[in-house]
């Protein structure tokens, strides 16, 4: 026995149908007719006995087109292309399935069997539910979901870029959620690192993931700047604080980037009595202009960096032991750029497409005996260094490739640089391996015009092989087919 599905009227009240059969038929056409979604019914042997104007208007069928003919007939006939009554009829039980009418309409079309008392199928009802408006609203929704996330991840790498913090190396990593973990915790952080590491750029992306992210961020070098004058540059002045000041006065840092961020490269370049003034800042979140005994308290996060030993510094007399406790609160250490070698080929190709954009070159790659002569060099001057020798390369290229030729000379002499193969050669031993694996793959893929299957086969390994390698190394195939076609 076939389970029916109930219907539920409220108990002790009127009757749902009443008067003669030919009044009973006319409320009962006028609830059918009143159904937004479309009717179509068939008897026990698939003809149509009724539909609503809703399934007209689905479906652009008029009653003359479907009345009184059977459902198989009208499937042969082509003005449907499969019929859900068809499917209830054979298999007994309810049959759903999507379809378009001539109309261009789009609907989802459920058909139930119904049975007599001798469990025979009677009749069987077909509601089509017009589903336009809701694939073209889901068609918009993933088009905008899409878009949003080409957005996001696009806002993700400008904001990368912009830091210029383009790591895979390991240690790199763990400084980078080290960092990023700090961040949020608006505590005091001094950055250690040499010169040319990228502590500015460290110190924007803590602003950047910081809950100040929105406020203004304010970055001094105060090696940069005269001892006279870093006092009043960080702090203000009043007018008339000393001979050359502004008649209206001026706002410090500290005073301009109030509910923001100060970021103070070189600490360890401070004068001893401006070091007094940071201290007691620091502590108490107050200071005074130049020139003024008035108080002014401001809500600014500090962070701090040196490329100096600031132990050694205090050693010598020339930095306050009380401020260093202050500023050492969360010290990072930031790895070298020969301490990093794995990243040396992920930012050179960012500055490469840095550089090319900006002189208006077509560069395509890196020769393989450049990025040689890139991975084996020990860059004492870090990330700047490499930044500078990449544009200086883009300047002087008079191809579409960088050459080893186009380098620094430093990069080009291998006793100077370390780029001879050599026990004292700088880099460890998977560097050289990683090296070695980015020519062979290289050469191939030059040697294939671009193709990474055909690259894979020449060099005996599987595609699935060669894709992570490019992606680790941080390959373009693209850049070899449009060389060879140049």
């Amino acid at each position: 026995m076939q389970e029916r599905n109930p219907i539920y009227l409220q108990k002790g009240g009127a009757s749902l149908l009443h008067g003669s059969t030919e009044e009973i038929n006319r409320q009962l056409f006028a609830i059918l007719g009143s159904v937004y979604d479309g009717l179509f019914i068939t008897d026990g042997n698939a003809v149509t006995i009724l539909i609503n104007q809703a399934y007209q208007t689905i479906s652009g069928l008029n009653p003359e087109d479907v009345l009184g003919k059977n459902m198989r007939d009208i499937v042969a006939s082509g003005l449907i292309d499969r019929s859900g009554t068809l499917i209830a009829l054979e298999t007994g039980k309810p049959a759903t399935l999507e379809q378009t009418f001539r109309t261009g309409k789009q609907a989802l079309i459920t058909s139930t069997p119904c049975f007599s008392d001798k469990d025979k199928i009677s009749m069987v009802i077909t509601v089509v539910r017009d589903m336009t408006d809701l694939y073209g609203l889901q068609e918009k929704y993933h088009e905008s979901e899409e878009r949003r996330r080409s957005e996001m991840a696009f806002l993700q790498r400008s904001q990368q870029l912009t830091s210029q913090l383009i790591a895979q190396d390991p240690r790199t990593l763990d400084t980078l959620r080290r960092v990023q973990k700090v961040a949020a915790l608006d505590t005091t952080i001094l950055l250690l690192g040499e010169t040319g590491v990228g502590k500015e750029q460290f110190a924007r992306f803590i602003y950047e993931n910081s809950a100040r992210s929105g406020q203004s961020f304010i970055g001094i070098n105060c090696g940069a700047i005269p001892p006279t004058l870093i006092e009043s540059e960080l702090f203000g002045y009043e007018r008339g604080a000393f001979t050359g000041a502004n008649r209206e006065g001026k706002m410090g840092v500290f005073e301009s980037a109030n509910k923001g961020t100060v970021f103070l490269d070189e600490i360890g370049d401070l004068s001893l009595p401006v070091q007094v003034k940071l201290l007691r800042f620091i502590q108490e979140r107050t200071f005074s202009r130049v020139g003024s005994n008035e108080e002014i308290k401001v809500d600014v996060r500090l962070i701090t960096a040196t490329s100096r030993n600031l132990e050694q510094l205090m050693e010598e007399g020339k930095f306050r032991e009380d401020l260093y406790y202050r500023l050492n609160v969360f010290p990072i250490h930031l790895p070298s750029l020969h301490n990093r070698r794995s990243d040396i080929m992920l930012l050179a190709e960012h500055f490469l497409e840095k550089y090319k954009k900006i002189h208006g070159k077509e560069i395509v790659r890196i020769s393989t005996p450049a990025i040689n002569m890139l991975m084996s060099y020990h860059w004492p001057g870090n990330v700047r260094e490499l930044e500078n020798c990449i544009e200086r390369a883009v300047l002087l290229s008079t191809d579409n490739v960088i050459h080893g030729y186009n380098l620094p000379p430093s990069l080009q002499t291998g006793e100077s640089s370390g780029t001879a193969i050599n026990p004292e050669m700088k880099a460890d031993f998977n560097t050289m391996v990683e090296s070695f694996e980015r020519e062979l793959i290289v050469e191939a893929l030059k040697a294939t015009n671009g193709n990474v299957a055909a690259a894979a086969r020449k060099l005996g390994i599987s595609q699935r092989i060669i894709h992570y390698k490019i992606n680790k190394i941080g390959i373009t195939p693209e850049w070899y087919k449009q060389d060879s076609q140049k």
